[in-house]
């Protein structure tokens, strides 16, 4: 750091401006490959020069400038700076108050540095120029080095949101995007939640305070754990194909080596022949009986060979029923796999525990090719010690003449011809299984994005489903309100026709009454509020109306009774 802070020093000499003290006691106090400026108010001349250290500089790799109270054009020249450096992997530009021009400076960043793989831009004023931001957001799709980028409080709208959408459609680095305490909305939400099932990277997505509705937050969980899951998985693959690599390449070394020292006892036994040849020439009549004896040995040995052979036949038979069982296991995983997705499709509530059950059969299916590899590896013990067996049966036969050295040769040629033959054949079926498993993957992943699209689809029903059940019941509403208003008027005209009938009924028995009674008076009394007759008195309501009362009738009914005085 001493080397750059000198560098820096000089740099502000050279442009005519004292270097600030407080960037020089911060370069002073600074461990090594990390470059903290947090909270220093960075001049537009500083940022020029650190702009130019950064292009030449190889040892930062962290450079912290949050709340450095940081300028467009001051901004823009850090930036610039930055896209030239291959070293530096963690940026933080936290709460500059970073704008369009920022924005189109990230954007260029994105662009052009393929270094950075974690970028903070939290309290900024991004998402406030949906242009810049747009420009940012398909830098961001052409990105390939960006792990994790944080936009906390940056004024993102739905329109940005959006933007976002389409870049992560494209992206295939991003892993960790933070976009908390925005203005996303729903239709913001929806776009995220509809551009995630084409990213199969992204697996940390934070939407908290941006007015979300919780169902789509659920969609987009469920969408990052399954990111998750197929993460997990395929760092197993490659934590596999790196050790299967590794021991394929440690048995090349091996068999290498094995051939490396065959071939050096191959010349060595030439030259031993060369030099024995000399003097097997006045031993040939000596050798002469030791060969009539040595034709029992050599049809024992064909005898020998002629089983190992048969022994070698076995082990392909065997191996061809490996692969014959390996073949079943495959279809009874795809007919697994077919059965699961036809009941994913009928019931959509059991798809975590039919999930599980094709995680069981994949663990199972890996424990039976363990198996396999296992038996795989016994053979090829045994087709060693066959070939140390052969190798022993040469070393005998080097002691014999031109004719039976040929044969040995013959036979070597010819169980490296099968041995050659049972590799190929592993390999094949090696590979076969690895196409079979790409295959079962692609397979479940085009199911799970039928099954996404299909939820989506179900979302969007239901939606509208809603919708118009409001709508429905808005209706119900305003009609049951119309049809009770309707109801009560009803009610109001039947009460008033029965009290006009009533008054109609109550004046014709009166008239009836008085026609009968025409001849009987009544006087009406205010001293004690009764009708009178000659000899009788009915009480009766007071009446202003008349003066003259009706005789009244006697009953339950009856309002007044009669009572003699």
């Amino acid at each position: 750091m001493e080397e750059f802070r000198r560098a820096y020093s000089r740099l502000c000499k050279e442009s005519g401006t004292e270097p600030q003290e407080t960037v020089l006691q911060q370069l002073h106090q600074l461990p090594q490959g990390r470059l903290d400026l947090a909270t220093q108010s960075l001049t537009v001349d500083t940022c020029r020069a650190l702009g130019r250290l950064l292009q030449k500089e190889s040892l930062l790799t962290e450079l912290i400038l949050s709340d450095c109270m940081l300028s467009e054009e001051g901004a823009t020249l850090l930036l610039q700076g930055l896209c030239v450096n291959t070293v530096v992997r963690f940026l933080d530009l936290k709460g500059n108050n970073l704008r369009a021009a920022g924005a189109e400076a990230l954007a260029k960043l994105l662009r052009q540095n393929k270094s950075i793989q974690s970028l903070t831009l939290e309290w900024n004023n991004l998402g406030t120029w949906d242009e810049a931001f747009a420009t940012f957001c398909g830098a961001l799709a052409a990105n390939g080095a960006l792990r994790q980028l944080d936009l906390r409080n940056n004024q993102i709208n739905h329109k940005g949101a959006e933007e976002l959408a389409l870049a992560l459609k494209s992206n295939a680095s991003l892993q960790q995007l933070d976009l908390r305490w925005n203005h996303i909305g729903l239709l913001g939400g929806r776009a995220l939640v509809n551009c995630l099932p084409s990213n199969r990277t992204l697996w940390k997505l934070e939407l908290a305070g941006n007015n979300i509705p919780g169902d789509i937050l659920r969609a987009v969980e469920q969408a990052m754990d399954h990111n998750q899951d197929r993460q997990t998985v395929f760092r197993e693959s490659q934590a596999r194909a790196q050790v299967l690599s590794k021991e394929v390449r440690h048995l090349r070394e091996e068999k290498s080596k094995q051939f490396l020292d065959l071939m050096e006892t191959i010349d060595r036994q030439r030259e031993e022949m060369a030099k024995s040849s000399k003097a097997s020439a006045a031993r040939v009549g000596q050798l002469q009986e030791a060969l009539n004896e040595r034709h029992s040995i050599i049809n024992s040995l064909k005898a020998k060979l002629q089983m190992t052979e048969a022994a070698l036949a076995l082990s392909e038979q065997k191996a061809q029923d490996l692969g014959e069982l390996l073949a079943t296991t495959e279809q009874e995983q795809r007919s697994v796999v077919q059965r699961q997705a036809k009941e994913h499709r009928l019931e959509q509530q059991e798809a975590a525990e039919r999930e599980s059950k094709l995680l069981r059969d994949l663990s199972a299916a890996n424990e039976k090719n363990l198996l396999l590899r296992n038996q795989v590896d016994e053979l090829e013990r045994k087709v060693k010690s066959q070939q140390e067996q052969l190798f022993l049966t040469k070393t005998e036969l080097t002691n014999t003449t031109a004719e039976l050295k040929m044969r040995a040769i013959q036979a070597e040629e010819r169980l490296e011809l099968e041995k050659n033959r049972s590799r190929q054949s592993l390999e094949d079926a090696e590979h076969l299984r690895f196409k079979e498993v790409e295959h079962m993957t692609r397979h479940l992943e085009d199911s799970e994005r039928a099954m996404q699209e299909r939820v989506q689809r179900l979302e969007a029903a239901r939606l509208s489903l809603e919708e118009e059940l409001s709508r429905v019941k808005a209706v119900a509403l305003s009609e049951r309100s119309q049809a009770e208003e309707e109801l009560i008027k009803a009610k109001n005209q039947v009460r008033l026709e029965e009290e006009l009938r009533a008054t109609g009924q109550r004046a014709a028995h009166l008239s009836s009454s008085w026609a009968h009674s025409s001849s009987t008076r009544l006087t009406w009394r205010r001293s004690c509020g009764c009708w009178h007759r000659h000899g009788t008195r009915l009480r009766a309501p007071a009446c202003s109306r008349s003066r003259w009362w009706p005789m009244p009738r006697c009953g339950p009914a009856s309002w007044a009774c009669r009572w003699r005085a």
